[in-house]
């Protein structure tokens, strides 16, 4: 496996991944219907910090990006990521190498914390997480409807130790 930039080109084989990510029901409030063209969803992106994982047939298994927080420029440091593996390459380190290569890659742009908001249902999401050094920050009750049903999130928060 290889982690590289992601392109709007690579958009295909991330919408597939995104979209296996939504149809568990424990990945994002998103729902299918949500989902923007490829520009859109890289434009929401930081700039150069949306990454592909490569496996070992030169097809995409994953994929991770940070958003911004806030327009503001106090939050410039500050990031939401996403981490998204395909399910048939769930298991095999995929999301552990992409989480670590966006740690590196988010403190080299100058991103001092990442935050993700993970359903609490999604347990592995979360180990992963406080493996690289996310801790809990605590827990959004009935911050959103998903599917009509009040959902709450575990937000989870990493500080950079380097800047």
């Amino acid at each position: 496996m290889v982690i590289k930039p992601a392109a709007v080109t690579d958009w295909p084989a991330i919408e597939r991944i995104y979209r296996a990510g939504i149809r568990t029901g424990h990945a994002t409030f998103s729902t299918e219907a949500d989902i923007p063209d490829g520009s859109t969803w890289f434009a929401g992106k930081i700039d150069g910090l949306a990454f592909k994982a490569i496996g070992d047939h030169d097809e995409i298994i994953g994929w991770a990006a940070l958003s911004p927080v806030s327009s503001r420029c106090v939050y410039e440091g500050v990031a939401e990521l996403s981490v998204y593996v395909a399910p048939e390459a769930m298991g095999h380190g995929v999301g552990s190498a992409l989480l670590a290569h966006l740690i590196g890659a988010s403190e080299m742009a100058g991103i001092w914390t990442l935050q993700a908001s993970i359903f609490p249902e999604n347990v592995a999401s979360i180990h992963l997480h406080e493996k690289y050094g996310f801790r809990i920050v605590g827990r959004r009750e009935k911050i959103g409807r998903h599917h009509g049903v009040w959902r709450d999130t575990i937000l989870m928060e990493r500080r950079s130790p380097k800047i």
